[in-house]
């Protein structure tokens, strides 16, 4: 399935779905395609990134996000990843996408994803995007502000907190 497609499903389909509020977890049912395979059979380490991208399309059409972007002329922009891959998914495998906006500081939002079959964890990782304006990054504050909600973030998980941690080592 083409990956535009998906993108054009998964955002027509969300404005169809419930609205959510920053934080909510959602959940998406997904199937391995052809196109999602690697030489070795199962789904390309770098698929689930793309398809994490769909969860946060959806998360972002359902929580009132992408209104407020279009209008202000603001984008995401994805800053770093971590994952673990756990088990292979294989073609045409029906699976979960746990998606949630878990914290968020004065530049980055943090994000948890867990791909599941069966209710057994596939993979599992973070995300981190901010926003970007014309003018060069919005502040959290800011975007939060502009959607009309409280800009205090929750606390932030240990397994986050410790990705930064990394991150700060490896830019020394």
């Amino acid at each position: 399935m083409s990956l535009y497609f998906r993108l054009f499903w998964t955002w027509l389909r969300a404005r169809f779905k419930s609205p959510i509020q920053m934080g909510e977890t959602i959940e998406l049912v997904m199937r391995v395609w052809p196109n999602d395979l690697d030489i070795n059979g199962h789904m390309n380490n770098g698929r689930y990134m793309t398809i994490t991208d769909l969860a946060l399309v959806e998360y972002f059409t359902r929580a009132g996000f992408t209104e407020v972007a279009l209008r202000k002329r603001w984008r995401p922009m994805l800053g770093g990843s971590i994952i673990s891959y756990r088990r292979a998914l294989k073609p045409f495998a029906v699976y979960t996408l746990r998606f949630s906006m878990k914290c968020w500081d004065a530049r980055w939002n943090y994000m948890a994803f867990e791909f599941l079959q069966d209710g057994r964890m596939m993979a599992h990782g973070h995300s981190k995007g901010a926003i970007v304006g014309r003018e060069g990054f919005v502040s959290s504050a800011d975007v939060r502000h502009a959607m009309g909600l409280n800009p205090a973030s929750p606390e932030f998980p240990a397994s986050i907190s410790a990705w930064i941690e990394t991150e700060r080592l490896m830019n020394i």
